[in-house]
């Protein structure tokens, strides 16, 4: 499901390509006034057909950008209070981490070590928590979260490139033009690189008594459907690998909750935070030694590790061999 203000503006946006955008949602039995609505929903699937048969009719192949072009944060309800109210941009993020499930389930972003593997910069990912996103509906949703950081950062917040999966759909230029830098297509994943330091920025007018306000009513009204303790923290650290701080402190500030807690609701799943973090750091440890070129040198604050010597012997214990030992195995296969 998702909420059907997610495609607030497509009528009118149909209508001025010269096609009846009332008639379109007709098609699809979605009455038009879901889209005005903050609580109204419609199921994923007819929400990315919407928009596919709209860039097929209309001959429109740039459809998911030029929408994302007239939308802003409202389309995210009741989250988008908690997100411009945030301190920084990584309270931000971590506030959009946590709660995207409230706009959609089928959605998430995250924090990842930067895809090209260069220092200072980190991805920030955009992706179908199940399947695979069609074309348009990845460009809306990789170009509504880069909006998004332009309106919260009032202006360029150091774009480095833009990965999408697919080919382009429209002309380069045109992707170029609206993210304003170097775009990469057939890449694994949508990903924006963008200057680890952002995170860290503070976000302009925010107000913590309101994020406060927005945090709870979100965390009442909108419990994440099914997701163990330990789920949310493997998923935490997944993104937080050398980009933030790795410590149970850090993390339980993110579940808004106090690290003895944090420990005990663990404890009662059967596991420990050294055990989560150890599974999350051997796991990306894997992919960027043995699915990627990235220098070892890197990969040691990738996994935030402080020292090589570390990861060496984090290696060992995981692999059974060292770092380079792995790489070369890999390559050889």
């Amino acid at each position: 499901m998702v909420r059907a203000a997610g495609l607030r503006g497509l009528p009118h946006l149909v209508d001025d390509l010269g096609g009846d955008g009332a008639a379109l949602l007709a098609r699809f039995r979605v009455p038009p006034a879901a889209l005005d609505s903050d609580d109204a929903v419609i199921g994923a699937a007819t929400a990315d057909r919407i928009l596919e048969t709209a860039a097929a009719e209309l001959a429109c192949p740039d459809l998911g950008l030029r929408l994302a072009e007239q939308q802003d944060m409202t389309v995210l309800g009741p989250l988008a209070v908690a997100i411009e109210n945030s301190p920084t941009f990584g309270a931000a993020l971590d506030c959009a981490t946590r709660y995207l499930f409230v706009h959609s389930p089928a959605l998430a972003v995250s924090r990842i070590p930067d895809p090209a593997g260069q220092a200072g910069v980190i991805g920030l990912r955009y992706a179908g928590t199940d399947d695979t996103l069609p074309p348009q509906a990845l460009d809306l949703g990789v170009g509504l979260f880069h909006r998004i950081i332009v309106l919260l950062h009032g202006g360029p917040y150091g774009l480095r490139s833009v990965h999408l999966p697919h080919p382009p759909l429209a002309p380069v230029a045109r992707y170029t033009a609206f993210f304003g830098a170097d775009v990469r297509f057939g890449k694994p994943a949508a990903v924006l690189r963008v200057p680890a330091h952002l995170t860290a920025t503070p976000v302009p007018g925010g107000d913590q008594v309101l994020r406060d306000i927005a945090l709870d009513y979100l965390t009442h009204h909108y419990p994440a459907p099914g997701q163990t303790v330990s789920a949310r923290v493997q998923h935490l650290l997944a993104q937080s690998l050398g980009s933030a701080p790795i410590d149970i402190a850090a993390i339980a500030r993110q579940l808004q909750t106090h690290p003895r807690t944090l420990q005990r609701r663990l404890a009662a799943e059967g596991t420990t935070f050294a055990a989560l973090l150890d599974d999350a750091r051997r796991a990306a440890a894997y992919q960027l030694i043995a699915r990627s070129d990235v220098p070892l040198s890197q990969v040691t604050a990738m996994v935030s590790l402080t020292e090589q010597s570390a990861l060496t012997r984090a290696a060992r214990r995981w692999f059974g061999v060292t770092p380079r030992e792995l790489r070369r195995s890999q390559h050889r296969t």
